[in-house]
């Protein structure tokens, strides 16, 4: 677990140089749950309630999930030779995939849709979802792995899964450190565009603009 404080450290430093430029007015409605972010024990760690939004949370949360990943993947390099040469196996199908939208992004867009919803009756010339695939080359069969070599392979991705769990709590506990932090930036950042959003909403109805704030997001 060497490190992870310092990374944990930096991801939240670059959390909070792109906050500021986060304005709530952009942020794109979801059509789905968030399967990065629902449930996700790197949001308890850092201190966020229900009523951040998606976007603000995503961008976190997405950084310090690839520390973990980061972490099993040097992990699986130095003491998993099977589960690694699967890996390479995977990553080189891929790269004769085809053309894939979702690849190198930055982790505030991760696991995102990639398009947005169309406007009624404004339907998109094409999307990049339609785009996935193109360029694919043909992919070379695989041999089939014997027995011995599959049960050696679960037993390796047994011990990588292991080294998830004891870095995602490393990371978290790392994470809580900055809890502070980061509900003053959110306070400061990210309160004031979600009353502003909520009092225009509001303004000119009976109703309080705080009671309407709650599902919001």
């Amino acid at each position: 677990m060497d490190g992870i404080d310092g990374r944990v450290r930096g991801a939240v430093e670059v959390w909070l140089r792109w906050l500021p430029r986060w304005q709530i007015g952009t942020a794109r409605p979801r059509t789905r749950i968030c399967r990065r972010c629902t449930g996700s024990p790197i949001a308890t760690a850092a201190g966020f309630g229900p009523d951040v939004p998606h976007a603000v949370q995503h961008a976190l949360i997405g950084r310090i999930s690839t520390i973990v990943e980061d972490a099993v993947d040097e992990y699986t390099a130095r003491n998993l030779p099977l589960l690694q040469r699967e890996l390479e196996r995977a990553a080189a199908r891929k790269r004769h995939a085809g053309y894939q939208p979702t690849e190198g992004l930055s982790p505030e867009f991760q696991g995102l849709d990639v398009d947005p919803e169309p406007s009624p009756g404004e339907p998109f010339l094409f999307t990049l979802d339609e785009l996935t695939g193109t360029g694919a080359g043909e992919q070379a069969p695989r041999e089939p792995l014997s027995d011995e070599a599959k049960a050696a392979l679960r037993h390796e991705i047994a011990l990588s899964d292991e080294c998830a769990r004891a870095t995602g709590t490393a990371v978290c506990l790392a994470l809580v450190e900055h809890r502070p932090r980061i509900a003053e930036a959110v306070e400061r950042l990210v309160e004031p565009q979600i009353a502003a959003l909520v009092s225009d909403m509001f303004r000119g109805f009976d109703g309080s603009a705080e009671a309407g704030r709650e599902g919001l997001f």
